[in-house]
């Protein structure tokens, strides 16, 4: 059930870019300014971020970074799609073009990865991120996330490496509905079904991913 659950879910994302649209070349220098003079002090220059609340934005997808930018921003009704105090203001202040050229300036920079912390649950998260967990209709991250955690370019984002705490947070906050913007509630429908072993388990594992 859940390997078809993983088929349905791919499916139903298969024409979903984040923010690929037809867009124009983008200008990395001007992408680099605006990072030095409005990212950096969260994210830092290079998009290796120093803090584990701050997810590291060096080598991710473009296009997924692109989407999250966009997602900040208030809609006509002055909610956003993902909402966050912090980077509202700071999406409101760019630009369609500015979004563009920030994103492909993080995406250009190396990424600094995060090591897997507990011994004790690779087991565990190795099996979820590979397999899944079948007895819960839930499918296998790499599924969508590739196997090595590289994401699929404008489908799914980059995971590895990344703070196993910001993975976690994350997961969690699509497992309570606080984080809403997964195409066809895909996130949140696999997150609420797993425990918080789990969940720690998986994201432990997806930062030690090469």
């Amino acid at each position: 059930m859940y390997h078809r659950l993983a088929f349905l879910l791919a499916t139903f994302t298969s024409g979903v870019a984040f923010g690929a649209e037809s867009a124009p070349s983008a200008d990395i220098a001007k992408g680099q300014l605006i990072a030095s003079q409005v990212c950096a002090a969260c994210h830092a220059a290079d998009g290796n971020s120093v803090s584990p609340a701050n997810p590291k934005l060096a080598g991710q997808l473009p296009e997924y970074l692109a989407k999250q930018l966009m997602n900040f921003k208030p809609r006509a009704d002055a909610s956003a799609e993902r909402p966050s105090n912090i980077m509202r203001g700071i999406a409101e202040s760019l630009s369609a073009t500015d979004v563009h050229n920030v994103a492909a300036y993080y995406a250009s920079q190396t990424l600094k990865p995060e090591k897997a912390k507990n011994k004790e649950t690779i087991e565990l998260g190795q099996k979820i991120y590979r397999g899944g967990i079948a007895e819960k209709a839930v499918p296998a991250c790499a599924a969508c996330h590739g196997a090595a955690g590289a994401g699929i370019p404008a489908l799914f984002p980059s995971l590895a490496g990344q703070y196993p705490e910001y993975i976690e947070g994350q997961l969690r906050a699509f497992q309570s509905g606080e984080r809403k913007n997964d195409p066809n509630r895909m996130m949140r429908m696999t997150a609420a079904r797993m425990s918080d072993e789990e969940i720690k388990a998986v994201a432990d594992y997806i930062a030690g991913l090469r």
